[in-house]
């Protein structure tokens, strides 16, 4: 699929414009391309869902209706592909920038650690005005974060993202981030 596809299918979503729903469009996206992966025998990946714990119950409805937080989640998607563990975690955000405040440490962490036992870590973010899907590998993403906990850069630009490893789309695969795999496996 093209990009101009690609944004088409976005801009068909208008459900996803409240603010509480930012991240769902990405999250829609790279669900569908893990299936299409998985039908495909390329990968196994899944969304790590964030653990909760459930306050109030609607038995009626069957729904819940109040809850908070249990834990705090690592990443959003983790699996194998093609006998390499990987894991990610997606971002999406407006402008030229990432806010590193979309960011946590125990993410930046869990993905270090993850990467230090032979995994493959990065993080994919959506430029949602740019509508471009960079990646960025952890190794990159922590030293950024150590220069900001000593007074440096608060988000991350568009353009320190390598180009590439900029993400785009292919046939059915609406967010094709194997190829940055591959890429990175090939340094």
């Amino acid at each position: 699929m093209s990009k101009s596809k690609c944004l088409l299918f976005i801009n068909n979503m208008g459900y996803y414009a409240a603010h509480g729903l930012r991240g769902s469009i990405l999250e829609d996206l790279l669900n569908k391309t893990n299936q299409e992966y998985y039908d495909d025998d390329l990968a196994v990946i899944q969304k790590v869902p964030t653990p909760i714990k459930p306050v109030e119950l609607d038995h009626s409805k069957g729904v819940i209706t109040l809850a908070y937080f249990d834990a705090k989640s690592t990443v959003d998607y983790i699996g194998n592909v093609q006998g390499y563990p990987v894991c990610f975690d997606a971002k999406e955000t407006k402008g030229n920038n990432l806010p590193l405040s979309n960011i946590h440490e125990h993410q930046i962490d869990f993905m270090g650690k993850f990467a230090s036992q032979g995994g493959i870590s990065f993080i994919l973010v959506y430029f949602t005005d740019h509508n471009r899907f960079m990646a960025m590998e952890i190794k990159q993403l922590e030293k950024i974060w150590t220069e900001s906990k000593s007074g440096g850069r608060k988000s991350i630009p568009i353009d320190w993202f390598d180009e590439d490893l900029e993400i785009h789309s292919h046939s059915r695969y609406l967010v094709h981030y194997l190829e940055v795999i591959e890429k990175i496996i090939n340094k």
